[in-house]
């Protein structure tokens, strides 16, 4: 820790949120209207993190789809996800109690996704999270997607905190190669989604196992930093 944490930057599919039951219901509904065979749930599962349009493909490319049918396809799905969005999502345990510590403790929040907007919002309102986010980054605030590390960078402008003040935290590699890329440090949950990747390839500063154990984290190396400067 070469600086106090004052921003804690965090991913929402897989992290905050298990939203992978209403994509899938919605990407079914996709490869219906095309006449192609579902896809199981935990088989999209491992195509959620890299934005609609990412998993679109993903989806059309397993369910073996011709080509030339992209895009009035991830409009279907979009429309489907419209509909399904917030239908089976839950939070994960210990969400709500990990942000309120976080809070407590004075740490500004963000949350930074690759979910559109249209979708983010009503989602962190139907869960009661929206209170916690004094900044929200998504998929269609900025010009690039994570694994670039233009959300997170713009996430702290929003918190008007250093990279180097923020600690990201998320279940996947776009989580942690786009906030090392931004001069933040990471954590990993263990849970989630990472497209089939082990938690051990995944390049973070420490696996914390919820959301409260990443504010205690937090806590800790604040009060380091605390005693190393008295």
């Amino acid at each position: 820790m070469t600086a106090p944490v004052r921003g804690a930057l965090i991913d929402l599919d897989g992290t905050l949120l298990d939203t992978a039951p209403d994509i899938a219901a919605a990407a079914n509904r996709m490869l219906a209207r095309l006449n192609l065979p579902p896809l199981g749930v935990e088989e999209i599962r491992r195509y959620v993190g890299q934005g609609s349009a990412r998993l679109v493909r993903r989806c059309l490319e397993a369910a073996g789809a011709h080509e030339g049918v992209f895009e009035p396809s991830l409009e279907a799905f979009v429309n489907a996800y419209d509909e399904e969005s917030g239908r089976r999502t839950r939070a994960y345990p210990g969400v709500q109690q990990g942000l309120e510590q976080l809070a407590a403790s004075g740490i500004g929040l963000a949350c930074v996704t690759n979910k559109l907007q249209r979708f983010t919002v009503p989602l962190l309102r139907r869960t009661g999270l929206d209170r916690f986010f004094g900044a929200l980054v998504c998929g269609d605030t900025v010009s690039r997607l994570k694994p670039d590390p233009l959300p997170y960078v713009h996430a702290c402008r929003a918190l008007a905190i250093e990279p180097a003040q923020a600690v990201v935290i998320g279940d996947s590699a776009n989580d942690a190669v786009a906030g090392r890329a931004a001069g933040c440090r990471v954590l990993c949950v263990p849970y989630g989604y990472r497209e089939g990747r082990p938690l051990a390839s995944i390049a973070c500063d420490a696996v914390v196992e919820d959301l409260p154990s990443a504010a205690a984290y937090i806590n800790a190396e604040n009060e380091r930093c605390r005693e190393a400067r008295a």
